[in-house]
Formats: structure tokens, sequence, C-alpha cells
């Protein structure tokens, strides 16, 4: 389907290219200049270099470390917590790239969106999904997530009696992309494996516990003040539609329609329909108010459908009857199955003659392809066992009180055929519940295509809020109201709105964002932008933590996870009924590395070949 709002990712494509390109010239000249520096000999001598990276190392922090490490036996029994951790993780990481590597392989399917390669890097601006807004909590987030984790591994450094050389930081240019503890060596093969194992994944276990701690308190006390603000969210805005015209822009909110007042995103239709006129006037963030001279602007519509409607266009009669509102569209057509709309495309005016129903795609193998052979184009369904369908809405109302093996009449129109069709047709049992099944996929809207007389896209304000442990219903049901649920859900919200589970992506209260919500209760005092500011660091930290945690558990080198997966093979074969030497361990751990490098390479690069 052709869909006439903009696409919902946070930067638009044409700048993250634009953007990418300047960044990577930038580091090409700042490499050049690192190694000019290198070769000169004017780096300090607690500064190093790994390509165009800088390290910068002290030993700053190792007394703190051994004071620290003083309770040895809590922080082996933490650690070893965080061992059985990593080890579930790791396997379920593995599995997971393993079987993403095999889908693509086995049913490759182009992208441009998460795969896209601007899309792997975490640089705001840069990344569809990281906009420039979020930076402050990016790095605040980056930073507690390197410090934790390294100071993890330094900490079992001590705690395992192995001295630590120097600790520090990686740069690329002023972006802080690391941070290391540098063990002694030979401390570090004197210790026993069990003490290996512990330091390597003390780093990925304070990693989750951060992000637990952080989301705790996002999802109690910070989400809790929030509330959603009165008035109707608008998130995106149609080209060429009336809200555009009229001033309307994304981020507003429609806070009263000819003077009635909206508090929610649900009283908007009821609003519109209810004013009279082809004009209403529409109060915007409760300050200013602006004249719609209202159109019906088609906003979506199925390729080559019925009465060749595209995004853009725009209906202004139907059979002669001037309309400019959906609920005059509706009016007009009343019980015709055909009707002849006027159509403005680009300034010029077209008659087309239009079934009114609900297009469906008639499935391989279904029930409606029994009785009406295979179909090229959409079955606009018009009439289902005696009831009038003008819509997807009401083919599915329908079809939801229907029976498993009950025989029903369906009528309508295929293709550019002006013949009713009519055919008896026997249900299945649907595969999701009890009701009967025909064997169709229905298309949005009505005959293939969606109007609105506005040309707004709402924005779920509620929903997210929801997910984040305020007030409102998430519409994820009981998975948004467990802890480990809304950690989930919160994870995938900077792309939930590519994956079609929610209209837009949410990268925290950000941009104009904030608009669509105001701080109450105790917290009110600090102010909407502290409240703010602080819900956006702890997002973000508990995001970025948890894919540091996770990323780290690839059984890889040079990841924790191969080290675990090394130490983990030694105990294993160490206990073996037979000889066995490095070489046995080599290959296990080599193996595993190679499968997750080829099957990360697939997955990020396949989508891209095909």
């Amino acid at each position: 389907m052709d869909y006439g709002f903009p696409a919902v990712v946070s930067v638009p494509e044409l700048y993250g290219s634009e953007t990418l390109t300047w960044v990577v010239i930038g580091l090409l000249a700042y490499w050049v200049a690192i190694i000019a520096l290198r070769n000169a000999d004017l780096l300090p001598s607690y500064v190093g270099t790994q390509g165009p990276i800088l390290t910068f190392h002290t030993t700053r922090g190792r007394d703190f470390l051994d004071w620290l490490s003083g309770p040895k036996r809590f922080w082996r029994a933490w650690a070893n917590v965080g061992v059985g951790i990593a080890v579930v993780v790791m396997a379920t990481m593995f599995v997971v790239l393993l079987l993403a590597g095999i889908s693509v392989l086995t049913s490759p399917q182009p992208t441009g969106g998460v795969q896209q390669p601007r899309n792997v890097v975490p640089f705001p601006g840069v990344n569809d999904f990281l906009p420039l807004s979020a930076t402050p909590g990016i790095v605040a987030g980056l930073i507690v997530g390197l410090v934790v984790h390294e100071g993890g591994h330094g900490l079992l450094c001590r705690v395992e009696d192995i001295e630590i050389r120097s600790m520090g930081v990686a740069m690329l240019a002023v972006i802080p992309i690391g941070a290391f503890v540098e063990p002694d060596q030979e401390g570090s093969k004197e210790a026993s494996r069990g003490g290996q194992t512990r330091m390597f994944a003390a780093g990925v276990t304070n990693n989750f516990a951060i992000t637990i701690i952080v989301f705790a308190l996002l999802f109690g006390p910070i989400a809790g003040s929030v509330a959603v603000a009165s008035g109707a969210a608008v998130g995106g805005v149609a080209p060429d539609s009336s809200a555009e015209t009229a001033g309307i822009e994304p981020n507003d909110r429609i806070t009263a329609v000819d003077g009635e007042p909206i508090e929610t995103n649900d009283e908007l239709d009821a609003a519109l329909e209810a004013a009279s006129g082809d004009t209403v006037e529409i109060e915007l963030n409760e300050e200013e108010t602006t004249t719609v001279d209202r159109s019906l602007l088609v906003t979506a519509a199925i390729e080559d459908g019925p009465g060749d409607l595209a995004a853009g266009d725009t209906i202004t009669a139907v059979d002669g009857e001037r309309i400019a509102s959906e609920d005059g569209f509706q009016n007009a057509v009343g019980d015709a199955e055909r009707v002849t709309l006027t159509v403005d495309v680009n300034g010029e005016t077209d008659e087309r003659e239009v079934p009114i129903g609900a297009a469906a795609d008639v499935s391989e193998d279904g029930p409606l392809e029994a009785a009406t052979g295979s179909l090229d184009d959409p079955f606009v369904i018009t009439e289902l066992d005696g009831e009038r369908v003008q819509s997807s809405a009401d083919l599915e109302s329908v079809l939801g009180e229907t029976e498993p093996d009950q025989t029903v009449t369906v009528a309508g129109y295929v293709g550019d055929d002006d013949d009713r069709q009519e055919y008896d047709v026997t249900l299945d049992e649907h595969p999701r519940d009890d009701t009967g099944f025909l064997g169709v996929l229905i298309n949005p809207g009505t005959s293939g295509f969606e109007v609105a007389d506005l040309g707004v896209q709402l924005y779920p304000a509620e929903q997210y809020l929801a997910i984040l442990g305020g007030d409102g219903d998430s519409g994820f049901g009981a998975l948004a109201d467990s802890f480990i649920g809304k950690t989930a859900l919160a994870i995938a919200l900077p792309v939930i709105g590519v994956v079609g589970a929610l209209p837009f992506n949410f990268a925290g209260f950000t941009g104009g964002v904030q608009n669509f919500y105001e701080v109450q209760g105790t917290l009110a005092m600090l102010g909407d932008s502290t409240v703010f500011f602080a819900a956006n660091i702890l997002f973000w930290t508990g995001w970025i933590n948890v894919q540091l945690g996770l990323f780290n558990c690839i059984p890889a080198f040079p990841l924790d996870g191969g080290h675990i997966l090394r130490t983990s093979t030694e105990a294993v074969v160490s206990r073996l009924p037979f000889e066995t030497t490095r070489g046995h361990v080599r290959t296990v751990t080599t193996t595993v590395g190679l499968a997750m490098l080829v099957s990360f390479l697939v997955v990020l690069i396949m989508p891209f070949v095909v």
C-alpha cells in the first residue's frame, strides 16, 4: 500500500546519508592527523593509538579498586551469579544470531530500514533511529555503561589478585567508544579458570544490573509523574492535506474543534464528524486558532486498485454530490455498491467508477479461491451473507460473527470488471480463533484506499507512556504488566515504528514529543524539562547498557563471550576421559566465533545483495 504520510523514522534518509558522508570524511582527516602526530612523536606517553582510535591510559583508580575489592567472598558470589546469567545469554545470542543468518540466506528480503549500514553505528543524527535531540541521554548512557563494564573487570581482577597495569578510555575523535582495564598478563595466566571466567563475566553482569536499576526508576516514580497532555497529538501530516495547508505541523496538539474542547485522540474524529460545513476552526496547543478548508484526501491506496486512486488524490464528489469530509463521503455512498467519484489529480478533474466495499486479496488454497479460482486482481467484497460491506472494518466485523463450516454468500467485483459476482463459500476454521475463515488478505480502508478530510496521523502518546510505566493502555496486554515485558518493549521503542507494532519510533521525551506530555504530582515542582531530562537519561542508560551486555555476550573474540567460551570449553574438555590439548579448545572457540562472524555479516549485508 502506498502511504501518503511521511516515513516514521527519526531522521530523514536523505540527511542521514549526507551526514554519514561528512562523518567519514571527518574521520579520515582525523586519522591522518593522528598518524602525523604519532610519527612526529608528539603524542604524550599516556596516549596510545590503534588505527584512528586513541587510547588514554592511567593508573589512577587502582587504590580505589583495591579498597572496593575487600569483601572478596561477596564479589565472587556476585560474579558467580553473573557467570550463570552470561552463559544463558551467550547460548541465546548464539542461537538467535545463527537462526537470523540462516533465515536471511533462505528467505532474503531487501530492506532499507534497521539493517542500513549507517544504522549499525550508534551516532545520533547518522543512525536513523537516534535523533540529535537524544544525544545527551545516549552519551550519558554510554559513559555509564563503559564505566560499570570495565569497572567490573577491574574489580574482579583485584578480587582474584590480578595486578592492573592501567585503565583508560578509547576515543574516536571526541566520541568515547570504549573503555578498558589492562590486567597483568602473567597474573591473568596464573589466575584460576573460575577466577578468569568471573572476571570476564563481571562487565556484562554490571551492565544488566544497571539496566534493572535505571528501568526500575523510570518505570516507577519518573513515568508515574508524567501524564498525557490534553488534545489530539499530531504525529504526522499528509503532504498537500488540509492540515498542511492550514499550517498544522507534527508535534502540535489539536485542543479544540469549532470551540469544542478535545481531550484525547479518540475525541477528534467525533468532533470532526459533528462539525458542519466545509471549514472548521482548529485550536492548536491551547494557544492559536487556524481555519481548515476541509477536503477529502486519499492518504493511502493499493497499487492498481479500483479506480486507480493514489495517495495525494482528492475526492471532491460522489455521484455528482459535492463532499469534503469522511462523514459526507459515507453518507453520499449510502447503500450503493458502485459509485462515480470525481477525483482531483494535480489540479485536473477526472471521473472514475469504483465499487465500494472491502478490497481483499484471495489466498491460495483458501475457501474463497475454491469458489472463484485464482484471481490476479483484488476482489472488492460488497456483501457477505446478506450484510452490506463498505470497508475492511465492516468485512472483519461480519466475519467475526461467522462459524467454521458455515456456508455464506460472497458478492462483489473483481478488478475493472463491472459485472457483480456472487459465490457460495463454505468457511474453514480460522487458525487463530473459532470463527469462520474465508481465506483472504484484507486491505485497509474502503476498496483499498483510505481517506482523511484533515490529513493528520495521530500519535498514540498514551501507549508509549504506558509501556514506560505510566497510566493508560499500552495495547500489549499482559506483556506490558511485568517488569521483564516492559523492559523488552522499552528496548524496542527506538525502532518500534519500523516493525509496525506502533506508528512511530520513540526516542525518549525529546524534541517536539515533549509537547504531548506534562509532569504532575510531587515531581511537578522540578519542572517539565528537568523530569523529561531525567527520564531520557534513564531510558537511554538502560537501553545502552542492555545492548552492551547482550553484544558482549556473543561467543566470539575479542568479546567477553568469546573469553567465557574459552574458559568454559577448557573446563569441559579437561574432564573428558581422553587426553586433550589446547588445539581442541581452539577448534571449538574458532568454529563458534567464525559462525557468529559469518552470521552477523550475512544479516547485515545479504539484504542489500538480493
